[in-house]
């Protein structure tokens, strides 16, 4: 942290020892929390940079492939030199980072400033500064404590419970949204957690894992959080053959009549656009309805037509995803409720770097009773609000089939099924809190929604509704119960 802080906290402990690992160790379990929750969104093997990086305990628990820590206090970054030879750690002006410094000459995958912006003088001249350390993937992650916990915590500085500071910034989420957006960055993700910052078996662990999270509750935690990257470029617009590719899966269960019009609506986007059916265990002639349309447009169209192996979509949509060779990669239902014609605006809103994940969303304009009956709209406003709430996210419509990503961020998501398993039969909601986890802007593209035109839907309403409450409460074990 910075130097003023360090001075405050000299005067409490003898010569010997670092007055700064005093004080985590005494507030160990607040420090603990901090890293778990770092370690959610981070996965290892990443190049962090970490703006008052302190004792560097935080950046060397987070495991980067280059870590680089940069603090205005001398003695603090000779100490974490010292603990942590392989890492490498900056002494610098954190108001006037040292640009021409080797070590700062490629990019970050992910920039820190745990509890920094409420000691800087200057934040947006901070922020701005960073830019140059930043792509379009770095994530930007800051913390700082809700400022209703102000009284507490001058109180516990009284009470020598915790380390004497300079006087702070306090700063509201919004605050932190409107400091990002006056830097040239954007909001992915806010959120908050920890209301008992101390260890008391038993009572810790309920109260943060399960009192905590809930709404109006939550609202209380000392702990706020916000995920940024850089505001993408207004001006997107390459011509087609220097844009990505695109792969569109359709996964077809009993959709014999709609292939053919899957192909003939599907308009071309960026260099190429490869059409890839799943078919799913049809009892009519999907797959041989797929075999026809795909021979009668090759050499025109390139369509490559999978039989699944395995039972849902979400199956069907794991195997599309496997096979694409798209840069970006759009899920389209075969039965045209979502017209092909809307899917431009998909790949163009992930292409041109405004959303790493374009979500349908049907609710915007009016829709037919026989589209979607008023109780089912009322069920995804719903489970819509609850996801929302738990991912720290805005979607309004959450069970949308149609979606796009980048082909290469589906890879990073695929990796979770190993932490998480297969929780998601639908195909939408693994792709979904894949993306929060991994930090991916996610936008809603409204679209409009019709009737079928052929065949009828899968849909359960009653056991669809029970998965989807699972689904929830898998979400909010792992989002805010971690």
């Amino acid at each position: 942290m910075n130097f003023a802080k360090n001075q405050l906290s000299q005067s409490l402990l003898p010569a010997s020892g670092c007055p700064l690992h005093y004080w985590q160790q005494k507030n160990r379990y607040y420090y603990e929390d901090l890293e778990r929750l770092l370690r959610f969104f981070l996965p290892p093997g990443l190049r962090i940079l970490e703006i008052g990086c302190g004792t560097g305990a935080l950046l060397n628990a987070l495991r980067p492939s280059f870590g680089v820590g940069i603090d205005q206090d001398a003695e603090v970054i000779d100490q974490a030199q010292q603990q942590f030879p392989h890492l490498h750690f900056r002494l610098q002006d954190l108001h006037r980072l040292d640009k021409r410094d080797p070590i700062l000459a490629q990019p970050f995958d992910a920039i820190l400033l745990v509890n920094t912006l409420s000691y800087l003088r200057d934040i947006q001249q901070v922020l701005e500064q960073l830019r140059c350390f930043c792509t379009p993937r770095t994530r930007l992650i800051l913390s700082h404590h809700n400022p209703l916990w102000e009284p507490l915590l001058n109180l516990a500085t009284l009470l020598k419970q915790r380390r004497p500071l300079p006087a702070a910034n306090w700063l509201s989420a919004a605050d932190v949204a409107n400091l990002l957006h006056l830097a040239g960055y954007e909001v992915i993700q806010q959120g908050k957690r920890l209301l008992l910052p101390r260890r008391i078996p038993l009572l810790s662990t309920l109260v943060n894992r399960v009192i905590a999270p809930l709404p109006g509750i939550n609202a209380l935690c000392l702990t706020e959080y916000t995920i940024a990257r850089l505001q993408p470029d207004p001006n997107w617009d390459p011509p087609p053959e220097k844009q990505p590719s695109c792969t569109v899966i359709i996964p077809a269960r009993n959709e014999a009549g709609n292939i053919r019009r899957c192909v003939e609506q599907l308009p071309e986007m960026g260099s190429r656009t490869e059409i890839l059916f799943v078919e799913g265990h049809s009892s009519d002639d999907t797959w041989a309805e797929i075999q026809r349309v795909q021979a009668e447009y090759q050499g025109i169209r390139p369509i490559q037509a999978l039989r699944q192996e395995g039972k849902g979509k979400g199956d069907a949509v794991r195997q599309g995803f496997a096979a694409a060779r798209g840069d970006v990669v759009i899920i389209l239902d075969a039965d045209l409720t979502v017209q092909a014609e809307d899917l431009p605006k998909f790949f163009r809103a992930v292409a041109s770097g405004r959303c790493d994940f374009a979500n349908g969303c049907r609710l915007i304009y009016p829709l037919k009773p026989e589209a979607m009956p008023r109780l089912n709209q009322w069920a995804n406003r719903f489970f819509a609000a609850l996801l929302s709430y738990i991912l720290g996210i805005r979607v309004k419509d959450t069970l949308c089939g149609t979606k796009a990503l980048w082909r290469e961020d589906y890879w990073q998501i695929a990796k979770l099924r190993q932490e998480w398993g297969n929780f998601d039969p639908f195909g939408d909601f693994d792709l979904l809190l894949g993306a929060a986890k991994r930090t991916l802007k996610i936008l809603d593209i409204p679209v409009r929604y019709f009737p079928r035109t052929y065949g009828r839907s899968n849909i359960h309403h009653l056991r669809d509704g029970l998965r989807l409450l699972q689904i929830c409460g898998f979400a909010l074990k792992h989002f805010k119960g971690s």
